[in-house]
């Protein structure tokens, strides 16, 4: 129920929708829960991830884009100024992306299931279910979140004929 109201809120074009995207991935990141996002809290995030390998140069520059504590309105404004100009679907995009630190354009479904149930405004395992039942999956058990996103954004071509 959850996902379709985000789908639906975006296909109005409302901020809404944006906002619950950055308020999950605020919470997703923000592990210490101090309402600040450190570099601890970076390092952590990429490590839940399988990204071990992350420089400290490289979270030193992603918190210098805050120009000072990062906290949610500041990620809130950063993720607004990376989406500058984009569409629904490359709105969505950019927030699974957040959960893809490879750039593999998958997500693992029970890892996502995970996170959905565990963070920021927790999904039910039912909404889980409603939201995975359109989601493709192989059976590695990895959700295309590229071809997820189109089916949010335009509809999916099997429920319609």
């Amino acid at each position: 129920v959850k996902i379709i109201e985000m789908a639906n809120q975006i296909k109005e074009g409302g901020s809404h929708c944006h906002n619950l995207f950055c308020k999950a991935a605020f919470g997703c990141i923000d592990q210490n829960r101090d309402g600040i996002i450190n570099k601890s809290d970076l390092k952590e995030t990429y490590a839940q991830l399988g990204k071990l390998n992350v420089s400290d140069e490289e979270l030193e520059s992603m918190l210098a884009e805050g120009k000072g504590p990062i906290n949610f309105t500041v990620f809130l404004t950063l993720f607004g100024e990376k989406l500058s100009g984009t569409d629904p679907e490359e709105t969505i995009l950019a927030a699974f992306k957040l959960f893809d630190p490879n750039a593999t354009g998958v997500v693992n479904k029970d890892e996502f299931r995970r996170l959905l149930m565990n963070q920021a405004d927790k999904f039910t395992a039912e909404e889980v279910d409603q939201a995975f039942a359109v989601a493709p999956i192989d059976v590695a058990g990895n959700i295309d979140y590229k071809s997820l996103c189109y089916i949010i954004t335009h509809g999916d071509e099997k429920e319609e004929s």
